[in-house]
């Protein structure tokens, strides 16, 4: 398993190196081949125990060797089976010149399983079937050829045994550790998409913030600047008219700073007690935000739809609401120039899982020579993004584009249903006094 990012690894020790165990089973193979090589299963006298026979120079080479290529097994497991095999084979042709039939063995066989185990741990399920019946097929032939006498003995049909016993394991060990790193793989991928969800999580917090730091500036820097280009204008035919634009400007900076504090309170640590939850009231300072527009001049006109009580809103819902009418009417106000004339209308329609709010502000796009004109989708800029963003994130639609006559319109759709949500509850509530004509 790949180490964590920044996690120091763990030393191996060295006895855990794949190369020592290898040398220890290798030893552990020759001393059982070599015990089994001078072991005879019968006592030549007739009596009860286990016989000895002689221990001839090539079993120790041929085992030597063996023990050797075993060694290897990890890295070269073909070619280490296939050497194991030949070793094998030589020892039972050199055992029917050293031993009398009685007395041959086919002791080899246990080096020639190790590497069949190791071949099968490695390689596929098919693969190992396919060498394995050769390696039986062959071994067992000439075990009963060259080995033990009469060829139907138990030691010469052992050898069957003992390589469907090793193709077996090996595989059975292959398919656990395939299930293993297969787990391990799915849980690493789970990290990995935890990960990037939090990643993604903390691109969206970024985005929202910066986009409520953009409708807060914007909306309060252009009534600044507006206000200021009045004072300047009239400063010395009208000083009263010229106080009154700079304590407007005084009036919209201290708001702009006002919910500038409040939108970044929102990165505080969450045990800061005054840290605040929500960045706005919604559509219950509405008004504040009308009579803004209106001392800079622009005739704003807030209506309800017949029949509308006063209820209350979820808190996203009343948020992206305000939210829609601000940039709104920022845009009328920048693009259809300071004398052009808006009317807000807000109402609600639907029963049950069906009940949507409907925000619409609609201008008459006549603000003067002055104003420049706008294309259809355009003159928002980041603000109709912002407004179908703020819709779509709430399951809404956001509709946009000029009017026939002149004028342009915004129509924002917000369900009062979460999705996965109850619906909203109809009550009576605090919404009071948001919806009166102005200006």
């Amino acid at each position: 398993m790949t180490a964590h990012p920044g996690t120091p690894a763990r030393p191996r020790p060295w006895l855990l190196h794949p190369l020592v165990v290898d040398a220890l089973v290798a030893s552990v193979t020759l001393l059982i081949v070599l015990v089994l090589s001078v072991t005879i299963n019968k006592h030549p006298g007739g009596g009860d125990g286990f016989g000895e026979r002689p221990l001839p120079l090539h079993t120790v080479v041929t085992a030597l060797l063996g023990a050797g290529a075993l060694v290897l097994r990890r890295r070269h497991p073909g070619p280490v089976l296939c050497a194991t095999i030949v070793l094998t084979l030589v020892e039972l042709i050199m055992g029917t010149f050293s031993h009398s039939p009685g007395e041959r063995h086919t002791s080899m066989m246990g080096m020639v399983a190790v590497a069949l185990f190791t071949l099968a741990t490695s390689t596929d399920r098919s693969t190992t079937l396919r060498v394995g019946t050769c390696t039986l097929a062959l071994i067992t032939v000439a075990g009963m050829l060259l080995g033990a006498q009469p060829w139907y003995t138990s030691e010469n049909f052992g050898i069957i045994a003992w390589t469907a016993l090793a193709g077996l394991a090996g595989d059975a060990v292959r398919h656990r550790r395939a299930a293993v790193n297969a787990i391990r793989e799915r849980a690493e991928r789970a990290e990995a998409t935890r990960e990037e969800e939090a990643r993604r999580r903390v691109a969206e917090e970024r985005l929202r913030i910066a986009r409520e730091l953009h409708d807060v500036v914007a909306h309060h820097i252009a009534l600044v600047n507006v206000q200021a280009g009045v004072a300047s204008h009239v400063m010395d035919s009208r000083p009263d008219q010229a106080k009154e634009a700079l304590a407007q400007v005084r009036l919209a900076s201290r708001q702009a700073l006002s919910e500038l504090q409040t939108t970044v309170g929102l990165l505080r640590h969450r045990d800061d007690p005054v840290a605040p939850t929500e960045p706005t009231k919604g559509l219950a300072v509405l008004g504040d935000l009308v009579d803004g527009f209106s001392r800079a001049g622009m005739g704003v006109a807030v209506e309800r739809g017949d029949g509308e009580k006063e209820r209350a809103l979820p808190a996203a819902v009343d948020l992206a609401a305000y939210r829609v009418v601000q940039e709104a009417l920022t845009n009328v106000h920048k693009h259809a120039g300071p004398d052009a004339k808006a009317r807000v209308r807000i109402s609600r329609s639907g029963r049950g899982d069906s009940a949507r709010l409907e925000v619409m502000v609609l201008d008459d796009g006549h603000g003067g020579a002055s104003a420049p004109p706008r294309a259809p989708g355009a003159g928002g800029g980041h603000r109709l993004t912002g407004m179908r963003e703020r819709a779509a994130a709430l399951g809404g639609s956001c509709e946009t584009g000029p009017v026939p006559g002149g004028g342009f319109r915004v129509r924002v759709v917000l369900p009062l249903r979460s999705p996965g949500g109850p619906a909203v509850e109809r009550s009576e509530a605090a919404d009071r006094g948001w919806v009166r004509p102005c200006g």
